[in-house]
């Protein structure tokens, strides 16, 4: 079930990356043609690709750390719940995650 209030888009452009999955791709070309402000990517091939590409780009912890400091979500919690889907995360990047959240 969708959530209210929200649009979902696709590109109106089909953009083959080879080396992407059709999503980041996807994404990507989206990502252009709105000009959107930031795009989500959490893989390091299509962060790479967007970049090159001159967008900016944030990563699922990211926006789940931006959440938690405007207190809408808690932090610790959401990467419970993730932790129980195919997402992973090495415990090095959490350690840094919360390191930079101490000061």
């Amino acid at each position: 079930m969708r959530p209210s209030g929200l649009k979902f888009l696709g590109p109106k452009s089909c953009l083959i990356l080879a080396r992407l999955a059709l999503r980041e791709s996807e994404a990507i070309a989206l990502a252009t043609e709105v000009h959107a402000e930031v795009v989500l990517i959490d893989e390091q091939a299509g962060r790479q690709e967007a970049v090159r590409r001159g967008l900016r780009v944030a990563g699922t912890l990211s926006v789940l750390d931006e959440a938690d400091q405007a207190g809408f979500i808690f932090f610790d919690n959401a990467i419970a719940e993730l932790r129980k889907t195919s997402f992973r995360v090495s415990q090095a990047v959490l350690s840094e995650i919360r390191e930079k959240r101490s000061h």
